[in-house]
């Protein structure tokens, strides 16, 4: 018998190693429809996905799963590493932020590894098994991907007690996810037989699209790309959880880039003497601070700094942040691993506050009438030029800085014969309330 001969084409690849059993209804069709009357969205999705398809295939294939499974990305991202759901899902198999972190997809301030092409690729078919290994069906596990094996668990142990069936037909399910495995399956029936529905797909090669190459330094993203000749845009487009201006080698140990590139990269990264390789590093903020004070720390403008670190405005920059600068030409130490994997940029909202003046209490200390306004006794003792425990005389004149929206209570409580206040915007750290990292 003779050898069966390799596909020269992907796609031919993937009909070959088709293994889930076909699901057949009303909604099949109208998704085949919805698709085939759409050439140019089909034409677009498929050539952006040539940068991925081989990756995911050879991984599918070694795992001996599905082969239908590559096709998934064209479900849940059109293939775009870059997407972003309102629920705050990511990247190519759009993860939410809880299910990334549980399958060691690492979110900080550097990097989304929820956008990375190996790692998330990685996970999500370590998901994918894990949820056929809890269903024993990939219909169901296709709808717990895309509902949560807690809501799948449920309709079926509902069914379960009425005495119904427990396939994925027969659940009850919100409509997205009751379309989800119907918008697979019509895809891979025109993946599988284009001329039926009047489709062409582009020609994908069956071979790799992109190599893994080993960084050793801290390196800009342009100058990467750079050294590997190619366009920022397609440097970016296999590198997307690069999303900042710099790799950190100690957090990113490699990158990805076209197969006849990663050789030219190899040999210019060698030869490249022209300067730093990257020339920004990380710097963690020492003290809760605003924009404008850690800018003229790092010498940079205030708008610059909010642009590249991603700041909102009316925001302090919390103690402990991690953020980009400029690292200076004589600077030759890279990023740690700890600050690499573990940065985040933790925000608190700028409260506008005024001067107020309050009257002391008998017997009242610092402290107490501190405790009263509801602010640090630190900071008054620091605003009355005193200390935390210094006793007050009372009808003391006490000055506070008070956020505006609270400024109301101090009148409340000390009848306005005893207030006066005079604009003093400043920002004071009050109950200070974390942000996410972006």
């Amino acid at each position: 018998m003779a050898p069966i001969e390799a596909p020269r084409e992907l796609w031919d690849r993937i009909r070959r190693s088709y293994k889930m059993p076909n699901l057949q209804n009303d909604l099949v069709g109208v998704h085949e429809r919805w698709y085939a009357s759409r050439p140019d969205y089909i034409q677009r999705m498929t050539e952006r996905s040539r940068k991925y398809l081989f990756h995911i295939v050879e991984e599918i294939e070694r795992r001996n799963m599905p082969a239908e499974l590559a096709l998934l990305p064209f479900i849940e991202s059109a293939f775009n590493p870059q997407a972003v759901s309102s629920a705050k899902a990511a990247g190519m198999w759009q993860f939410m932020p809880q299910t990334g972190t549980y399958y060691a997809l690492k979110q900080n301030v550097f990097r989304d590894d929820r956008r990375d092409v190996l790692a998330s690729t990685r996970a999500a078919l370590d998901y994918l098994q894990r949820l056929h290994t809890m269903f024993g069906d990939w219909h169901l596990a296709l709808a717990a991907y895309n509902w949560g094996e807690g809501n799948v668990g449920k309709a079926i142990a509902r069914n379960k007690r009425a005495g119904l069936g427990t396939g994925y037909e027969d659940l009850s399910m919100p409509a997205e996810t009751r379309n989800y495995v119907p918008k697979l399956q019509a895809v891979k029936n025109i993946v599988g037989s284009p001329a039926s529905f009047n489709t062409e797909l582009p020609f994908i090669v069956n071979h790799p699209y992109f190599q893994e190459v080993e960084i050793t330094r801290d390196i800009d993203v342009s100058l990467a790309a750079r050294l590997a000749d190619v366009k920022i845009e397609d440097f970016r487009a296999l590198n997307p959880s690069a999303s900042r201006p710099v790799i950190l080698a100690a957090g990113t140990r490699q990158i990805l880039l076209p197969w006849d590139n990663a050789e030219v990269f190899k040999r210019n990264f060698e030869a490249y003497k022209a300067g730093q390789y990257a020339t920004w590093t990380a710097w963690t903020v020492p003290s809760t601070m605003s924009v404008a004070e850690a800018a003229k720390r790092t010498g940079m403008s205030e708008a610059d700094l909010r642009s590249v670190n991603s700041i909102p405005p009316r925001m302090l920059i919390k103690a402990g942040s991690a953020l980009l600068v400029p690292r200076g030409a004589k600077n030759q130490q890279d990023v740690s691993s700890q600050v690499a994997d573990n940065g985040k940029l933790g925000l608190a909202p700028e409260v506008v506050t005024r001067r107020t003046t309050v009257k002391a209490r008998k017997g009242e200390t610092v402290a107490s009438l501190a405790k009263r306004y509801r602010l640090s006794p630190q900071q008054v003792a620091d605003w009355n030029k005193s200390t935390a425990s210094a006793a007050l005389k009372p009808g003391q004149a006490v000055v506070l800085y008070m956020p505006v929206q609270a400024g109301s209570s101090a009148k409340a409580g000390e009848g306005k014969k005893n207030v006066r206040t005079a604009a003093a915007p400043q920002p004071i750290k009050k109950k200070e309330k974390v942000a996410k990292a972006g």
